[in-house]
Formats: C-alpha cells, structure tokens, sequence
C-alpha cells in the first residue's frame, strides 16, 4: 500500500518515465516536467526535488498581477 508524502515512478503513454509527488492527503503537487529514457535519470531528477529543500524562494520585487 503507497504512504504519503511519497514519489511515485511511473511510464508514461511515449514509454518514458516521470515522477509525481503527492502530498500527506494523497493530492499531486508536483510533477516531473520532462520524460527520461532511463528509469535511474528519472531517480535522480527525484533526488535532486529531495536535495533542493534548503534552496531559495524567488518572489518577483513587482507583482504584475497584484490588485
């Protein structure tokens, strides 16, 4: 049975593996945005969402949408 948080690996309709993630309530909040021919590409691409804990939240200094 598949626990949240958790990545889950999976092949794609072109045969090319990507990743999702999913929260604690089971709902999707992140998604690979690339196709990869090896399954070990596409762990990695996992490992480095999992390394990028400590990187920088970038905020526009202008919001053009702001009201």
């Amino acid at each position: 049975t598949r626990s949240y948080p958790s990545y889950w690996i999976y092949r794609d309709s072109r045969g090319e593996w990507r990743w999702s993630y999913a929260a604690s309530n089971a709902e999707t909040i992140a998604v690979s945005s690339e196709g990869y021919v090896r399954k070990s590409d596409c762990q990695r691409g996992i490992d480095l969402m999992k390394g990028s804990s400590g990187s920088p939240v970038w905020t526009p200094e202008v919001d053009k949408y702001a009201a």
